[in-house]
C-alpha cells in the first residue's frame, strides 16, 4: 500500500469541520508563545486529558518540548483575526491581543469561549508531528459561538470565508 500526496490527504481532512484554537504558553525565556491549531481533541475524562498535534516545524513545538504548561484556548466565531494572526509567523502574535498571564504562568486570551489549562502529560512523536497530551488542571467557559474551519476556511454564522 503506498500513502496518498499531500494535497490530497489535505482535501480529504478538509471535510471535517473542526474548532479553532489557539494554544499558549509561556516560553523558558519568559515570553508569551502562541499558535492556532484545529488538532485538539478530549482523550479521557479519568484522568481529564486533552490532544494536540504541533509541527516540529512551528516555533510552539520548542516551547512545548521545554515541558511547560499550556492553555488550549477555544476561539469564538468573532475571533477569526485571532486565528489568523497566531497562524502566521511575522511580527509579534500578541501585539493588540488581550489576555491574561496568571500566577502559574499560564497564558488566557481575552474573549475565548472556553480556557483549558493543561500540565504536561506525555507526548508522542508521529511523523512530522508530535502529540502533546496534557492533563486538564483548570479552565474557564464563556457564552458564545465557536470559530469553526473548513475546507480551508473559516466557517462564520455567515458561511464561509
Amino acid at each position: 500500500m503506498t500513502d496518498i500526496d499531500s494535497a490530497q490527504f489535505r482535501q480529504l481532512c478538509g471535510r471535517f469541520a473542526t474548532g479553532v484554537v489557539v494554544i499558549t504558553a509561556t516560553a523558558p525565556t519568559g515570553s508569551p508563545a502562541g499558535m492556532t491549531a484545529n488538532s485538539f481533541a478530549s482523550v479521557s475524562l479519568v484522568p481529564p486529558l486533552i490532544s494536540i498535534n504541533v509541527d516540529h516545524a512551528a516555533d510552539m513545538y520548542g516551547v512545548l518540548e521545554a515541558g511547560v504548561d499550556f492553555v488550549i484556548n477555544i476561539l469564538s466565531s468573532e475571533q477569526e483575526a485571532v486565528s489568523r494572526r497566531f497562524a502566521s509567523g511575522v511580527g509579534s502574535k500578541f501585539d493588540g491581543i488581550g489576555y491574561r498571564q496568571d500566577e502559574r504562568g499560564l497564558i488566557v486570551l481575552d474573549g475565548v469561549i472556553a480556557a483549558i489549562e493543561c500540565g504536561r502529560h506525555s507526548q508522542f512523536v508521529a511523523g512530522d508531528h508530535t502529540i502533546y497530551v496534557g492533563r486538564v488542571v483548570g479552565g474557564t467557559v464563556h457564552d458564545g459561538r465557536p470559530l469553526l474551519y473548513y475546507r480551508g476556511g473559516y466557517l462564520t454564522p455567515g458561511g464561509i470565508s
